[in-house]
């Protein structure tokens, strides 16, 4: 085998909007006229999408969550997330991005997003970022069935289906690919798929990243992807 795409988590992984999430569920919990519990933010959200986060936080307050419902609150809180970006100068991303990118078009790599995002907050942030026009193609969880949410692995299949749709001689394979992932979701999701996955320890500590990933870095800034091309052609050496 040999790298060929790299696919990238988005929340808490290119920008640092977790409390933002937190803070915005919090208040449509409160208007809801429910308490929001820290732990169970922690247990139903981190690394998932709103509508599994929403479903399962409501579910275990003994809310009945209509289709209708729910897609009222994700409605309620995307608008609030954009109002919030909007206000923001400069977006709160995590430093090494500009390098990483860099680092995948020399390598002329395939550049995806593979996230529990909606699709329109995705592309606000990328529309504000000078390398967001190579990002090559977007999973948000507008591209997945209602309730489909990592650590299930379709998010991450579906990009390597839609990116060997584009590119016909591409060939691609789950451990053709590089997943970036902050989360246990995240990361649980990528393996599923069996694409390698580096997890960075944004959200948890290096040491509980550590037991789950492939490989594990502090910060986005210490990858270098260099490192990890002996693995690619070490692995493909096995495979001869």
């Amino acid at each position: 085998m040999v790298l060929k795409a790299v696919l990238l988590d988005f929340n808490g992984l290119i920008i640092n909007d977790e409390a933002i999430h937190e803070r915005i569920i919090e208040e449509l919990l409160l208007e809801e006229n429910l308490r929001p519990n820290p732990q169970d933010l922690e247990e139903c959200c981190l690394g998932r999408s709103d509508a599994a986060c929403l479903s399962d936080l409501l579910a275990r307050q003994g809310r009945v969550v209509s289709a209708a419902y729910l897609e009222k609150l994700l409605n309620q809180k995307a608008a609030r997330y954009l109002e919030v970006l909007s206000g923001l100068n400069p977006l709160p991303l995590y430093p090494g991005l500009d390098d990483l990118i860099y680092q995948i078009r020399a390598a002329q790599l395939k550049l995806a997003i593979v996230s529990g995002a909606r699709r329109s907050e995705i592309e606000t942030v990328l529309s504000l970022v000078h390398w967001g026009e190579h990002v090559g193609l977007i999973i948000s969880a507008d591209d997945l069935a209602p309730g489909v949410s990592k650590p299930a692995p379709d998010g991450y299949l579906l990009a390597i289906e839609r990116l060997n749709q584009q590119f016909n001689d591409l060939a691609l394979r789950p451990a053709d690919c590089l997943a970036i992932e902050d989360s246990f979701a995240g990361i649980e999701a990528a393996k599923r798929a069996g694409v390698p996955v580096l997890g960075v320890a944004h959200t948890y500590p290096y040491q509980m990243i550590h037991r789950r990933a492939t490989w594990v870095v502090d910060h986005l800034y210490e990858l270098s992807l260099d490192w990890l091309t002996p693995y690619y052609n070490l692995a493909d050496h096995k495979l001869s």
